[in-house]
């Protein structure tokens, strides 16, 4: 099967978020279950060295309301080989951002538009278009509303994903992101919860009719992890390097961590956070249970920045708490694997989490994961009560600072206790949350959006 990737951002060449993530290790990953795959994006300013340094490059002349322009395509190789199309054009991606700019609008359409030219003249066709987020959400219409007119396009069917269904876009009236839930072939989002909790009022951010219009077309598939890329075993950024058999080595990184962040060597745990500094995030949960932590003689270590508010309020309880609080303001992809390798408890009492990749790389690290039981937490999570065997970390339901200090509590207890807690560690690193299970699952969709166009497949 022919799979176009469209994605706003994309691991090396562009990152801000996960999305960057997905977009490199899952077209990997179908690549190796033998399709053929390639992946489109902007050429942002931090790829543009890359684009240089192509030998394969073609020119098209993208169509506008006002002045027609033209970009320059460059083939380069991605993640495990994976070909990637950067889509240069100085004024609309030559920023120093991916995204915050204030035409992010008109920039998104024009990339739209300028992947409609290239499926109208490349002599590779797919026959899958995987759009992705608001970014490239205009697709899913555009292929409807060209196709008419060009047959090259009737036989592309799309396959939309939401990533995080609150974010629609920077115009209130100019929702692509409706427009592709109705116009897609085939809808999924990253997690079996998520997609049952965005057909309610709660979260379905005023979506939620439309969104249950779509009936067995709406699918929830669970975002997976590059375990070649999240390895401890082989990991460059941390101390010392260690797997399930050489457990002990975590606390080498432990004591490290400290060290870099110079912290003092207490009993208790250090917990973790690796985030935006958003209300989302539940760092307001956490700021409130700082009583509690402290009680237990935890150390509480933050990476990220964000929210102004928050930012300003964990910096003034940094100064109160010197050897319990540290917040580094900033995004470190090497300070955060040595946090997920150093800590012991890693903290997502999220609002609403539609996957979540923080829990399943502190997992696949040997640290224990406290979360709220919502979207891809719920589903990745086996909380230690209702799973004495199996649990990998703790659960809780409602957002409150009183559930999540219970969780904590909870926590602290199994961390005192060393033969539940190495069973812990051993149990969330043993589980296989790679990409291995969810690629097949987006093959059946992309199977299903070709006979819901009415297209017989190649399976």
């Amino acid at each position: 099967m022919k799979i176009l990737f469209a994605s706003a951002e994309v691991d090396p060449f562009s990152k801000v978020g996960g999305l960057a993530d997905v977009a490199a290790a899952l077209p990997q990953r179908l690549l190796e279950i033998g399709h053929d795959i390639r992946v489109v994006s902007p050429a942002h300013r931090k790829s543009m060295p890359a684009h240089a340094a192509s030998e394969v490059h073609r020119s098209y002349v993208v169509p506008l309301p006002g002045k027609d322009r033209e970009v320059d395509i460059a083939t380069v190789g991605g993640a495990g080989g994976v070909p990637v199309d950067l889509v240069a054009e100085s004024h609309y991606f030559d920023r120093p951002g991916v995204y915050g700019e204030a035409d992010d609008l008109l920039r998104y359409q024009f990339f739209c538009r300028a992947v409609i030219e290239m499926l109208k003249h490349d002599d590779w066709i797919p026959d899958i278009i995987h759009i992705n987020d608001w970014h490239t959400a205009p697709l899913a219409f555009a292929l409807r509303n060209l196709s008419w007119n060009h047959p090259r396009l009737r036989g592309v069917a799309s396959v939309f994903t939401i990533h995080n269904l609150r974010y629609r876009g920077p115009d209130e009236l100019n929702d692509f992101l409706a427009q592709a839930i109705y116009y897609s072939d085939i809808v999924t989002t990253v997690s079996p919860t998520y997609a049952r909790e965005i057909l309610t009022h709660e979260y379905g951010e005023g979506l939620e009719s439309l969104l249950s219009l779509r009936g067995d077309a709406l699918r929830g598939i669970l975002n997976g992890l590059d375990s070649d890329l999240f390895n401890p075993r082989t990991d460059p950024h941390v101390m010392e390097q260690y797997d399930l058999a050489s457990l002990e080595l975590r606390d080498v990184n432990r004591a490290a961590l400290r060290a870099e962040l110079k912290l003092p060597d207490l009993d208790g745990p250090v917990l973790a956070m690796v985030t935006r500094l958003t209300e989302q995030k539940g760092i307001d949960l956490v700021l409130r249970a700082l009583p509690e932590i402290i009680a237990a003689h935890g150390q509480l270590v933050v990476l990220g920045d964000g929210d102004r508010w928050l930012k300003e309020e964990l910096e003034r309880l940094e100064d109160e708490h010197r050897s319990h609080v540290r917040l580094v303001a900033r995004f470190d992809e090497g300070l955060a694997q040595r946090i997920y390798a150093g800590c012991d408890i890693f903290l997502m009492p999220s609002r609403y989490e539609p996957c979540g990749l923080g829990q399943l790389i502190a997992m696949r690290y040997g640290a224990v994961p406290i979360g709220r039981r919502t979207g891809g937490l719920a589903d990745t999570i086996l909380d230690l009560d209702e799973h004495p065997e199996t649990g990998t970390g703790f659960l809780f339901d409602q957002f409150s600072t009183v559930d999540f200090a219970a969780a904590f509590e909870r926590s602290v207890r199994a961390f005192r206790d060393e033969p539940t807690w190495l069973r812990l560690q051993q149990n969330g690193m043993s589980r296989d949350y790679s990409w291995r299970a969810s690629a097949n699952q987006y093959v059946d969709s992309y199977i299903a959006a070709l006979r819901a166009r009415g297209i017989v497949p190649l399976e």
